[in-house]
């Protein structure tokens, strides 16, 4: 106890203050990005004791039990296939050998630039019962048209949303299974394994934390997803979280959908840090890599077949009818204000991710000065809006809003002045606060990453040489990680340009974004008008894929 108790008291001057007992600035700071992300969260989560008994009593009778199982549905869908394609193509392209390897170890991430709701639209439009492909059927081969089976259903939104979200399994996988050592391959060959028991006995268990890791964000992204089940209509929180709010105009209700849904959420950042906490990481004496598994002809075609056929329905398929759409409503559509739509999703994004970095930066500096509990409990509140979907954030942050707003408005009526409309809620200027809020994980990653691989060393060298303090950051530590931070805001940058159900809720009225039209023109059905912002949007979503592809090939060299 003596001990405990001295250690505790240890870690209060050095952790949190300095000589002398004055509170440290970088930790005021950090303490106001940790308070920014958490008051949504808990404004959501007291919505709860809200009055609602007749919105909620509907919703309870009528829904809850669909939304449920919907998601339920939804979620062990998506994470078998994500699965099935991730995991096979990630030991294909990282262990065997085979021509074209090379390619598909870096084309199987292109899917990554394409939003789900990209996906969900042009698969829709492709495959409905008065698209191309069951027009063609019907006229061409019509006793295979009846046995076709509809896009607009449960297996059609889990499939899209595979597609879309298996490149998250590959990646992880893929580096799994190549850190995987010569020796312990050698030696499980040496007793007599087949290839098929290697796999299901030794490198698949080796794999398994970075595909578990894989899947938690796969499973991260379909609870929190709005855009690709709202054009299959396929009720799930999200989409009940939108129509209590704009259909039953109830922002009570749909606080409390949200607050269901934040429970989920938190419990999927739970698992995704036990699965890294199981994660240790040993060097042995020989870290060479295993030598890849040379494929004879007929199972390097079997390879061939399986990854070209998912790059091709994956990201090849969608891109060319995006682009035969774009070439047919071009010529009536290029005059309609896409410049201005552009315009407004680059300066969003733009200053969501200063912004972003901005705090990313204030939280990776004070996480490197400071020490103790404290300061990690503050870093993990920080990062949990990437958790959280962003129609839960959007309700969060209404509601924030809101209660700012009367506060304003009261201290105004004390001093004598008089306010019409509200102040902050229904502006510009809070969005960039609400993307902070949703990707700061996204930003705080990158550039803690390279921040990481300072040595402490250089800072006393440099105060040896008497810099210290901000000095020391603006001259030591800002060249050194400026690739981080590059890295992290394009990532940022691009998050926010393809974030649709968040700028949806918190825009002004007339504010339109890109995704926001795609939302819009699809809902309409007219695919071949919302293909020209998301030939856009997929256009800047290949930045950071290509940021990744570099880095694999990096690492790989």
């Amino acid at each position: 106890m003596e001990r405990c108790d001295t250690d505790m008291m240890m870690e209060r001057p050095l952790g949190l203050f300095r000589a002398g007992g004055r509170v440290e600035p970088s930790l005021v700071l950090a303490s106001g990005v940790a308070l920014v992300v958490v008051l949504p969260i808990l404004f959501v989560m007291v919505s709860i004791f809200a009055d609602t008994r007749d919105i909620w009593g509907h919703l309870r009778e009528n829904l809850l039990a669909g939304l449920l199982f919907n998601t339920a549905v939804l979620s062990a869908g998506v994470l078998a296939l994500t699965a099935l394609f991730g995991v096979w193509a990630a030991y294909l392209t990282a262990l065997c050998e085979f021509p074209g390897r090379r390619f598909f170890s870096w084309a199987l991430l292109l899917p990554l630039s394409i939003p789900t709701y990209v996906m969900a639209f042009v698969y829709t439009g492709l495959l409905d019962y008065s698209g191309p492909v069951a027009t063609f059927l019907r006229q061409h081969v019509p006793t295979v048209a009846p046995f076709m089976p509809p896009i607009r259903s449960t297996g059609g939104v889990i499939l899209v949303l595979a597609l879309a979200l298996y490149p998250y399994v590959f990646l992880l996988a893929a580096g799994g299974f190549a850190s995987q050592g010569e020796r312990v391959l050698e030696a499980s060959r040496s007793m007599g394994l087949s290839r098929r028991r290697l796999f299901f006995r030794v490198m698949l268990p080796m794999a398994r934390p970075f595909i578990f890791g894989g899947l938690i964000l796969v499973l991260m992204e379909t609870l929190a997803d709005f855009g690709a089940v709202a054009v299959f209509n396929y009720d799930t929180f999200t989409t009940a979280i939108y129509k209590a709010w704009f259909g039953f105009f109830s922002i009570d209700a749909a606080s409390q959908l949200a607050s269901l849904l934040v429970v989920m959420a938190l419990g999927v950042l739970t698992a995704e840090g036990w699965s890294r906490r199981r994660m240790r990481y040993f060097r042995g004496r020989d870290g060479r890599r295993a030598k890849r598994i040379p494929l004879s002809r007929r199972q390097a075609l079997g390879a061939h077949l399986f990854l070209g056929g998912l790059f091709s329905v994956a990201f090849v398929i969608p891109m060319i009818q995006l682009f035969a759409w774009v070439g047919e409503a071009w010529r009536e559509e290029w005059h309609l204000g896409y410049g201005e739509l552009l315009g407004n999703s680059l300066a969003l994004a733009g200053a969501g991710a200063f912004l972003t970095l901005s705090a990313a930066l204030i939280l990776a500096f004070a996480g490197r000065k400071l020490t103790g509990r404290f300061m990690a409990i503050l870093s993990r509140i920080s990062l949990l809006g990437y958790a959280l979907p962003g129609t839960v954030l959007a309700v969060g942050m209404v509601r924030v809003l809101t209660g700012i707003d009367h506060m304003a408005t009261g201290l105004f009526a004390v001093l004598g002045v008089a306010i019409s409309g509200p102040f902050l809620q229904g502006t510009v200027w809070v969005m960039p606060v609400a993307y902070m809020v949703r990707f700061l994980s996204v930003g705080f990653n990158a550039v803690s990453s390279s921040l990481g691989r300072v040595s402490p060393s250089m800072d006393e060298a440099a105060r040896t040489l008497g810099v210290s303090g901000f000095s020391l950051v603006r001259k030591i530590h800002l060249p050194l990680i400026q690739g981080g931070m590059v890295t992290g805001a394009i990532l940022v940058f691009i998050d926010i340009m393809k974030e649709m159900p968040l700028t949806l809720m918190t825009r002004p009225f007339g504010w339109d974004t890109l995704a926001v039209k795609i939302f819009e023109l699809t809902s309409e059905g007219e695919w071949e008008r919302a293909a020209i912002p998301a030939v856009a949007l997929v256009v800047a979503g290949l930045i950071p894929v290509g940021i990744l592809v570099w880095q694999k090939e990096r690492t790989n060299r």
